[in-house]
């Protein structure tokens, strides 16, 4: 069951990628500009939380 949903996961992010790449050519239908755009902004999200200020404590006990 867990590896169903890993495929399903990993099917879901090479679509994500093919339609960003597809909407950089320039010809894409407004579905994969709309697909591309939630792709990109997920990655971002992803980036952000792994540099999440708060693990990182800046005036510790060094």
């Amino acid at each position: 069951m867990l590896v169903l949903i890993l495929s399903v996961v990993v099917l879901l992010v090479i679509g994500g990628c093919v339609c960003v790449f597809w909407t950089a050519r320039g010809d894409a239908p407004r579905w994969a500009r709309g697909v591309a755009k939630a792709t990109l902004l997920g990655s971002e999200l992803a980036r952000s939380s792994s540099r999440n200020p708060r693990s990182q404590r800046s005036g510790g006990d060094t």
